[in-house]
């Protein structure tokens, strides 16, 4: 999910200030919740302040709720943290295997162990603060070295504060437990989890050192039936094992796991996947044995695709295409129904949709980056299980209609569409998007795809989203982390209620055996599937460690030994902070500003705010630099004239620091005339706007799956008055921006075909009808109703009579022609190095900005960038074929003339490549070069190249 902040006249927000609705807006992901703890259904105390038991509350006010609770955190083998002082008390822990605890005014009952714990007057040493900082506060009770605290571990548990001072001896508080920090002390592993294909055996390996038992069911079809075998593991050190004859490949199990679970406060048995799963029978039912290294699951020529994949000299050269598994093909009707949809679309040649990748490609893009592609809820994955809806009925509606909402909204959980946010198991391809979901088709079919786009000339980007799961608890299908290991893998707050600040049941990477998970399964992708990239989901609830061991891992694989060439492949993500993670709250975090020096990308939200204006969150109308601010009001309330002018040139610093690849060192004349950094450019709440070390950790977008498309965004934030072909120039102007900038280019799918999603601002489960992409250029799908109710309701005023207005819809010309506008850019920022330089120091060094400053014309920004030549430089040449480079962006309806004198004398002359292009006004762009001046035409960018002689 693409979205930051929440501001409506300003592009920054207070991250702190974030609203929960924009985690929510991409699902209400679950279909049913979990049994909750009982302190996240009731209106939990605040463990951060004063003790539960304060002069308000007597032992005789103590209810059974507080065992609910998980206020006390065991943090190591010999330390429990309690923000509990110890008074005239004595601080005791209890446990049970039987989960009979229970608390009475004398006391607590029901354990089998009692162990009095010292301590209570003191501080937690420093190692604990670092891991748990949001503890720092908490006392630390001493642990007796000789309790059998591994066996405790599973049990029920509980630290009690008991009375003594007087005789009666009266429980004063009690809680419960939470245990990541003993569980990493005693039990961190690194060996092998899974399922591990031998000669002569397979084996089993699952971490779960809180189980009392743990057997395998193991079946011979994917579902229904009994299992013809059920083996009870073995433990050693926390992990549990066992082996099994060669001939359970192609068979299936699922894990019974004995555990004591917090949500319920009961020993369960849980029925779950292995979460090391490798394959799966359809909808995650049971896990199957699959040998991913067996020839009959390789694509011919598989073993040897390292040696085909396609040329990457450096990160700088990357230019991404975000695209939906689904959306890709499931409209295209040059295919055969049965590959439509699915994997299998990627490898037909002569489709729509390939052709369209292969100019794509041709003209520079470099990666495709596919939303989740692994084993998420939400779809079914047998296909006839699905509902659809009536296309003809759809069809004949008018433009502005509720009923195309109605009608999709029906059937939103029952069809074949969700973008795939909501994750079950990380490491399986999705059943859905193959022919067969049950076996191992899947696997083979997603390799195929992989194979399929590198030989198109296209490197394959995976969106992993390891922040957050589907579910938790004991019961639910779509609950496996939390089966397995209670209470581990997902991160709590102070009262030991889930964190659900990303949507729901937040992970944590800060626990050892969260970030093994990961980068186990990073590992696998990039290993046994061969895929180039990953782009990491809401990146800053991941800890800063965990992505630089990521990053780490991957880079040392070699084509020798694991047959991949790790230096090429790529990682970036969501740095957005906020939620319990913010300001470093659970550990340092994977934000932006974080991220800087570690070569890790992250979108750079402020240069999509500033060009568009506003935020996602913000009012629709509210206006940026090429949709009108100041020159062109909508009828918005934007201040006075002095204000919007103001916010403009505002906008342009931002926009100029993204276009230096967001750098904080890069420095540039403000719009206020003075000479400032990248980092010393400051949202209106005081935040850097520049955070990157180098060009490789800044993702340059500006529309994304998420939110509206970006021809969408400009049908709302321009003028009514406009004319189609208008909107398409300004289009294509806030394109231009990104692909012409330093930094890495995103694109999301279809903005260059003038995408839209009739307005629907949040997609994430709207079905094809509001997802449709035609690669035939025949439609863009704007004006197909309403879109759906419930993120889009309030907006539907504004929304109606754009779509009822048909001089909004462009027609398949106006398509086509932004099409070959946008090859056009790829073929110009391709065309030379200077658009991707590969240092923070060789974009300081090249790229100059002009027309900066307050006498600056508004509404236009002018780039050089200069290359060496003998004599006259003592830059390193890069560019054999030019010297130098002026781009102007003119947003202004009419044309501008800017004068240079710097550039003065120069043999600048339009790009060839515009000379040659469809685009009749750009041509109309000149340059003086005794004067320096430059024209453009209004709603145009141009781009002049001095040849080398």
């Amino acid at each position: 999910m693409i979205c930051s902040t929440n501001y409506a006249t300003h592009p920054f927000l207070p991250l702190n200030t974030r609203p929960a609705s924009t985690r929510s807006s991409r699902a209400q992901l679950r279909t049913s919740r979990n049994p909750p703890l009982l302190c996240c259904s009731t209106t939990p105390l605040d463990a951060s302040t004063a003790s539960p038991l304060s002069s308000t509350m007597t032992p005789s006010t103590i209810s059974q709720d507080f065992l609910s609770y998980l206020r006390a955190f065991w943090v190591t083998e010999s330390i429990i943290a309690w923000n509990e002082d110890i008074g005239d008390g004595s601080c005791y822990l209890y446990a049970t295997k039987s989960a009979d605890l229970s608390i009475i005014n004398s006391g607590i009952q029901g354990y089998d162990v009692k162990i009095k714990l010292e301590g209570g007057d003191g501080g937690l040493p420093e190692e604990v603060i670092t891991k748990f900082p949001h503890i720092r506060e908490y006392k630390g009770y001493i642990v007796p070295p000789d309790s059998d605290v591994k066996s405790l571990l599973k049990c029920q548990l509980a630290v009690a504060l008991i009375n003594c001072k007087n005789s009666d001896g009266k429980c004063l508080n009690s809680t419960g437990l939470q245990l990541p920090g003993i569980l990493d002390d005693l039990f961190s592993y690194t060996g092998t989890l899974g399922a591990v294909f031998s000669k002569k055996a397979i084996s089993l390996y699952l971490w779960a050192p809180t189980a009392l038992e743990v057997s395998a069911h193991i079946y011979v079809d994917p579902s229904g039936g009994t299992p013809v075998q059920v083996v009870k593991l073995q433990e050693l050190n926390g992990v549990w094992s066992v082996e099994g004859p060669r001939d359970w490949e192609g068979c299936y199990y699922v894990y019974e796991v004995s555990v004591y679970h917090p949500s319920t406060q009961k020993i369960e048995k849980c029925f779950s996947n292995d979460p090391y799963a490798r394959g799966l029978s359809a909808d995650g039912r049971r896990t199957l044995l699959v040998n991913l290294d067996s020839d009959i699951l390789k694509p011919q020529g598989w073993d040897m695709l390292a040696d085909e994949k396609p040329d990457l000299v450096s990160f700088s050269d990357i230019s991404i295409y975000e695209l939906h598994v689904r959306d890709f093909s499931a409209n295209d009707n040059t295919l055969h129904p049965d590959y439509q949809g699915g994997y299998l679309a990627f490898t037909l040649q002569d489709s729509a949709g390939v052709n369209h990748l292969k100019k794509l490609s041709d003209a520079g893009i470099t990666h495709v980056h596919l939303l989740p592609t692994f084993h998420f809820s939400g779809v079914d994955d047998e296909k006839h299980n699905w509902k659809q809806a009536d296309i003809q009925k759809l069809e004949a509606l008018p433009p502005d209609s509720n009923e195309q909402q109605a009608l999709i909204t029906a059937i939103q959980d029952e069809d074949g569409y969700n973008w795939g946010y909501n994750p079950v198991l990380f490491g399986v391809p999705k059943g859905s998007y193959s022919s067969n979901p049950n076996g191992p088709s899947r696997s083979m079919e997603f390799r195929k795809m992989v194979q399929a786009l590198n030989r198109l000339g296209l490197r394959v980007v995976l969106d992993v989203v390891y922040n957050h799961l589907n579910d938790s608890g004991p019961y639910s299908t779509n609950s496996v982390l939390d089966k397995i290991v209670p209470g581990y893998y997902l991160r709590r707050d102070k009262n030991g209620c889930i964190e659900n600040s990303t949507c729901t049941n937040n992970t944590a990477s800060e626990h050892l055996m969260v970030e093994r998970l990961i980068i186990d399964d990073l590992l696998c992708w990039a290993v046994n599937y061969k895929v180039d990239g990953f782009r990491f989901d809401l990146m800053g609830h991941i800890m800063k460690h965990s992505m630089v061991k990521a990053k780490t891992m991957l880079t040392n694989l070699s084509k020798d030994k694991d047959g991949v060439d790790g230096s090429k492949i790529y990682i970036y993500g969501e740095g957005w902070d906020f939620g319990e993670v913010a300001n470093n709250g659970r550990g340092i975090n994977a934000s932006q500003f974080n991220l800087s020096g570690t070569g890790i990308g992250s979108f750079n939200d402020r240069i999509r705010d500033a060009v568009l204006g506003g935020s996602p969150f913000g009012h629709p109308l509210q206006q940026g630099f090429v949709t009108g601010l100041s020159l062109e009001p909508n009828g918005h309330d934007h201040g006075s004239s002095t204000d919007a002018e103001r916010m403009l040139s505002i906008y342009k610093d931002h926009i100029q620091v993204g276009m230096t690849a967001n750098l904080k060192d890069m420095k540039f004349i403000s719009h206020d005339g003075h000479k400032v950094k990248g980092s010393e450019v400051l949202t209106h709440d005081g935040r850097p706007v520049g955070y990157a070390f180098s060009p490789n950790e800044t993702i340059n977008y500006i529309s994304a799956h998420d939110n509206e498309t970006l021809f969408d965004i400009l049908s709302l934030k321009t003028p009514i008055s406009l004319t189609v072909e208008e909107r398409c120039r300004i289009n294509h102007l806030a394109t231009s921006i990104v692909a012409l900038s330093q930094g890495i280019p995103f694109f999301h799918a279809g903005d260059e075909m003038l995408r839209s999603k009739s307005l629907d601002r949040d997609s994430y489960n709207s079905g094809d009808w509001f997802n449709r992409l035609d690669f035939t250029y025949n439609i863009n799908n704007w004006g197909v109703g309403l879109p759906p109710k419930g993120k889009n309701e309030s907006n539907w005023p504004l929304i109606k009579p754009r779509l009822a207005n048909r001089s909004f819809k462009p027609q398949k010309s106006d398509i086509i022609g932004a099409v070959e506008n946008f090859l056009t850019l790829l073929r110009i920022r391709y065309s030379t190095p200077l658009f991707r330089l590969r240092t923070a120091s060789g974009i300081q060094e090249r790229v100059r900005l002009h027309n900066t400053g307050p006498s600056s014309v508004h509404g236009a920004i002018l780039m050089s960038i200069e290359d060496g030549y003998e004599g006259a430089s003592a830059l390193t040449q890069l560019d054999p074929i030019y010297s130098y480079i002026v781009v102007i962006f003119n947003a202004r309806p009419n044309d501008v003339s800017l004068t240079t004198p710097l550039l003065k004398g120069r043999e600048l002359e339009l790009h060839p490549v515009q000379m040659s292009s469809n685009d009749e006004l750009v041509k109309k762009s000149e340059y003086d070069a005794l004067s320096g001046c430059f024209k453009v035409p209004g709603r145009t960018v141009a781009v002049f190249v001095e040849p080398r002689k």
